[in-house]
């Protein structure tokens, strides 16, 4: 594993009309690294010709009997791996695979002098075509993430990106099996010190029908982030609803007290200001008990 070597993992489900050219443009990327290199297609049970289309384009080809999901694809292929960095990208032609010798050598050359961990080809260049309707809750998982995380993360959960198999291996109990894998591990780098470099990239139309259900899967990645960060630093969680339920209390017991003794109107809310005290007290003994606990699992 200490080769320096680089394995490629394309998951991919019924993705026969793209996976050809993919795999064609990876092993032309890969021949310029001048160095041990594979690609490993993960068809994920589709049922159309995408396995053998892979594998006359020239790949190493693991199928999964049913489809089991993104994530749990990407899990397959990295223990099938044979090499110490790991890159991730699809096999519908979105993103551009000629960049990823530019990738790994960012990832080699490090930062400022130091190492790092996770390179991530960010949807933001000149060239990105990222659908209209995906953009709003892009948007807004992407600033809620940037908040919970306390970094700015200038694409979430993009699916071009190199890895060193170390942060992979370190997280892997926590990846699901569905979109999320991405933004789980982006997560958990970030809020761990790894250090994670973001390089702008294209992001070209698709070839082929998209996978992603908009309302189920964006639910979806707003619980994954919920659960990452409760995980990893819970207080950016039930602090400020703490904190909230405090400012609430101060609230409604000022005005009320205001009103019912000074100007006579209604009465003083005694016990609805006394709960939202006691509420706020309880949530942030919760957070800053889940806090040690995190801090001591491994």
């Amino acid at each position: 594993m200490a080769d320096g070597g680089v394995s490629v993992i394309v998951p991919c489900y019924n993705e026969a009309d793209g996976i050809g050219p993919v795999v064609a443009e990876i092993r032309a990327a890969l021949a310029a690294l001048e160095r041990p290199a594979e690609v490993i297609v993960v068809d994920d049970g589709s049922t159309d010709a995408t396995a053998d289309r892979a594998a006359a384009a020239g790949c190493r080809l693991v199928r999964h009997e049913t489809n089991r999901g993104y994530g749990a694809a990407l899990k397959t292929g990295a223990r099938e791996a044979r090499h110490a960095i790991l890159v991730i990208t699809d096999g519908d032609g979105t993103y551009p695979n000629r960049e990823i010798p530019r990738l790994v050598a960012q990832l080699e050359a490090g930062e400022d002098g130091a190492r790092v961990d996770m390179v991530v080809g960010a949807r933001t260049g000149a060239g990105a075509k990222i659908p209209f309707l995906r953009r709003p809750a892009k948007w807004a998982l992407g600033r809620l993430a940037n908040y919970l995380a306390g970094l700015r993360i200038p694409d979430l959960n993009s699916g071009l990106r190199v890895i060193r198999r170390e942060l992979w291996t370190k997280y892997e109990r926590f990846y699901p099996d569905g979109f999320s894998l991405t933004t789980t591990i982006t997560l958990a780098a970030l809020t761990n010190g790894h250090r994670v470099c973001y390089t702008a990239i294209d992001y070209h139309a698709r070839v082929g029908r998209s996978k992603i259900r908009p309302v189920r899967d964006t639910l979806g990645f707003l619980q994954l982030i919920l659960r990452t960060i409760l995980y990893f630093d819970p207080m950016k969680v039930f602090l400020p609803g703490a904190l909230s339920l405090l400012a609430a209390s101060v609230l409604v017991g000022g005005s009320t007290l205001i009103l019912s003794n000074v100007f006579g109107i209604g009465r003083f809310l005694d016990t609805t200001t006394s709960l939202l005290f006691v509420s706020a007290l309880q949530l942030l003994a919760i957070g800053v008990l889940a806090d040690l606990i995190t801090k001591r699992l491994p």
